[in-house]
């Protein structure tokens, strides 16, 4: 297959909001990628299958003259990546900027924004990996919660997509869950506060987990042998060794836990999420983590996935003494449940998770039967450029960067975000800051600092990305404050505060 088509696609994708149409694209192209299916799969949801190439954001700057006429086909490209991505050794920083450019050179226009974005996991063209999975089950005509089911069990959309073409709904059926393979992860919803989480489950009695800002730990053990996997599945074993130790000292002959590991301090306190990612980013770090489990996914040979969360937990309880387990709490009343939130926020932890004691464990979209909810911290920054949007977004003013007073009244950047922003907002902030405008860089406009906007924040964390030394976790825009003056945001040292509270 041309690459040229996996491109045309992602135009088209990125030119509508029906799921229904996206879903329709997305099959088309399936249904003609043949044995290339499972490659093909990989590129529309985002994803490379060689992970980590070696290339950065400086290597694609400033690409080769672009091909007139498209050439490319999809296993010419993932070759070229794979021979790149294996480079190693003394020269090989000038081979890979060779090889790259040999690979760009035969790309058009818009196949090389399509390479550039895939390369730096930027791709945002609409469809995520939940809608291809649906695509995989419209070409096929196969029960969506059957690929699901086998996306969660074989950890892999594109070894899903193979197996439809080559074996239709029987081949997904024979799915089962495999000790020491990687399951994808059950996903939680969001709700605005514990009210409102508690609201979705009905007058039923809910579980309400505290929420650990870890690193999310599936754990694996059959007999002598452990691995420890992050959410997107990569093998962190070797660099958890005290984890790994533990989980050989639990009873228990063969066991898949779902779990959370991070770093306590002496007090008690958990650490900065930021910490606790150097730690599991590190072979040589000794600081050591410590495992919290909160669900119990197979136990010595019973595979529990369809089992209600209840009896997952019991299950889990009789493997793992309290202490290493995530508190919980089973009630129906809303105000026993925010102060159960209240206390666990004030022991430092992220939140809680509300889950429905019946629901089986379930990956894909992220469903109603667990439901987090954070703390919402919010602050009052100001605008100083704003980046031009690309697909349903082309012509209009998208990306914000974001700037807090400084300790001298100064204006210090600390992030940027596109997040939050409806139609009306998109439109109205695209004519506001034109008027603002005092000079371009590329697709960046710079503007005089006194728009002040209200941000939400899950947090900060050190950076050295930004000037301020800092960058805010998952930034959205609440609104717009006119009432309010730019000396009047919020400042550097508040933020600082927040990531050293």
């Amino acid at each position: 297959m041309r690459l040229e088509m996996v491109v045309e696609a992602r135009k088209a994708l990125r030119a509508t909001r029906s799921r229904v149409a996206k879903r329709e694209i997305l099959a088309d192209v399936l249904r003609a990628a043949g044995e290339e299916t499972g490659l093909v799969a990989a590129y529309l949801a985002g994803e490379l299958p060689q992970r980590r190439t070696g290339v950065g954001w400086s290597s694609l700057k400033e690409l080769p003259q672009a091909a007139v006429t498209p050439s490319l086909t999809v296993v010419e490209t993932d070759q070229a990546l794979e021979e790149i991505s294996e480079l190693s050794g003394a020269g090989s920083a000038t081979r890979r900027r060779e090889q790259l450019r040999a690979l760009f050179s035969r790309a058009t226009g818009d196949e090389q924004q399509f390479l550039r974005d895939l390369i730096l996991g930027e791709l945002r063209q609409g469809a995520s990996d939940a809608a291809v999975l649906d695509a995989i089950a419209e070409a096929h005509r196969i029960d969506p919660r059957l690929v699901r089911r086998a996306a969660m069990l074989g950890g892999s959309t594109p070894e899903v997509a193979v197996a439809a073409v080559h074996g239709g709904a029987a081949a997904l059926e024979a799915f089962d869950l495999e000790v020491l393979r990687g399951v994808r992860p059950m996903l939680a919803s969001s709700a605005p506060d514990v009210a409102a989480a508690l609201a979705t489950f009905g007058t039923e009695p809910v579980l309400v987990d505290a929420k650990l800002d870890g690193i999310r730990a599936q754990v694996h053990r059959r007999d002598t042998e452990v691995r420890i996997l992050t959410r997107s599945l990569d093998d962190i074993t070797a660099r958890l060794p005290e984890v790994a130790e533990r989980v050989l000292r639990l009873p228990g002959r063969e066991f898949v836990l779902d779990a959370e590991v991070l770093l306590i301090a002496e007090d008690g306190r958990p650490r900065p999420f930021q910490e606790t990612s150097a730690r599991t980013a590190s072979a040589t770090d000794q600081a050591r983590l410590r495992l919290f489990a909160f669900d119990l996914l197979a136990h010595d040979g019973e595979v529990l996935l369809d089992e209600p969360l209840a009896r997952r937990r019991a299950a889990l309880e009789g493997l793992l003494p309290a202490e290493e387990r995530v508190r919980s709490l089973t009630t129906d009343d809303a105000s026993e449940a925010q102060r159960f939130f209240d206390e666990v926020v004030g022991a430092g932890l992220e939140g809680v998770v509300v889950k429905d004691p019946a629901a089986p464990y379930a990956a894909g979209r992220r469903g109603a039967a667990w439901v987090k909810v954070k703390p919402r911290h919010t602050f009052d920054l100001v605008v100083v450029a704003v980046e031009w949007g690309s697909g349903r977004r082309r012509g209009l003013l998208s990306n914000i960067h974001l700037a807090a007073r400084g300790e001298g009244g100064d204006l210090v950047m600390v992030g940027k975000t596109f997040k939050g922003m409806t139609d009306e907002m998109l439109a109205w902030q695209t004519e506001r800051f034109l008027a603002l405008e005092t000079h371009r860089e590329g697709h960046v406009v710079w503007v005089r600092p006194e728009q002040v906007v209200e941000i939400a924040i899950d947090g900060v964390q050190r950076s050295t990305r930004y000037p301020g030394g800092l960058a805010l976790r998952f930034a959205r825009v609440i609104r717009y404050r006119d009432d309010k003056r730019p000396d009047e945001a919020d400042t550097i040292a508040a933020l600082r505060h927040l990531g050293s509270s």
